[in-house]
């Protein structure tokens, strides 16, 4: 007996899975798709039930609303594989989407604006505009060339008293405009030094453990 779904769904939903118990609108599939694609990649589990309970593809047209979501609501278009697997007399459809060199993909929010999504743990959140200046330096390969000042000693400071700080937070403390906070927070991530953490409601920018 094939086990592979079944050991997919033991895993639960993460970063990488998701599951659908059906698809009954494109504009949202095209959240998932553009969210796996800018970040590692993921799987689509369509027909099992978000507790992990095999429901089973009722219609066929499903799989052509993945279709259109990929090529109407995803800009640029995403690209996927799928596979239909019959697990305990029920259709499953596995649809594939890899990590993309063409981010930032974008989907229409539940207000039709065009939004770029990341995946975080189990969720897709709206990526904000450091990351997207982050991957256009990365894409370009700009030099990163920083000036240890007053601004960058605060951040320095304030992390590690704090543990890590929000781009308000720093510009308060800074007492800099958000273009220039921004511009400091993008040096320090393409230097190794803070990483991102997006959250639902907020993005933290805190200090790299590099001990091993």
């Amino acid at each position: 007996m094939n086990t592979y779904i079944k050991d997919l769904i033991k895993e639960g939903e993460h970063q990488r899975l998701d599951f659908k118990f059906e698809i009954s609108d494109s504009r949202k599939i095209a959240r998932s798709l553009v969210a796996f694609a800018n970040t590692d990649g993921g799987r689509l589990l369509v027909g099992v039930k978000d507790n992990g309970v095999l429901a089973g593809v009722r219609s066929e047209e499903e799989y052509f609303m993945v279709e259109g979501a990929a090529s109407m609501y995803c800009r640029p278009e995403v690209t996927f594989s799928t596979r239909e697997w019959r697990i305990d007399g029920r259709l499953i459809l596995e649809i594939k989407v890899d990590k993309s060199d063409k981010k930032p993909h974008m989907a229409p929010d539940r207000d039709g604006k065009w939004k770029v999504f990341v995946r975080v743990k189990d969720q897709n959140l709206l990526a904000n505009k450091i990351l997207i200046q982050l991957w256009k330096h990365q894409k370009n390969k700009t030099a990163v060339n920083v000036r240890y000042r007053k601004q960058e000693e605060q951040l320095m400071h304030f992390l590690k008293e704090n543990g890590r700080i929000t781009l308000s937070q720093f510009c308060r403390i800074a007492g800099i405009p958000a273009f220039m906070a921004e511009k400091i927070l993008i040096n320090f991530i393409l230097l190794d030094i803070i990483q991102m953490e997006i959250t639902e409601k907020q993005t933290f920018y805190k200090l790299i453990d590099h001990k091993v």
